[in-house]
């Protein structure tokens, strides 16, 4: 049986992106600790798709 860490993998996905009506979807996979992050994170990436940094939240 696999043993459970705490650093888990979570998806981010743009903010931005929805809203603005542009097809596609602008997604980014990484890793984060539960003990040292509860909550959702926020984090500002490149979104190719709009040519700029916006606010990924994370998703899931």
């Amino acid at each position: 049986m696999a043993k459970k860490g705490n650093r888990v993998q979570v998806i981010l996905e743009c903010t931005e992106h929805k809203s603005s009506g542009v097809a596609g979807t602008s997604r980014y996979i990484t890793t984060k600790s539960r003990k040292n992050t509860p909550e959702r994170m926020e984090l500002k990436k490149y979104n190719p798709i709009l040519k700029k940094v916006t606010v990924h939240k994370e998703i899931k």
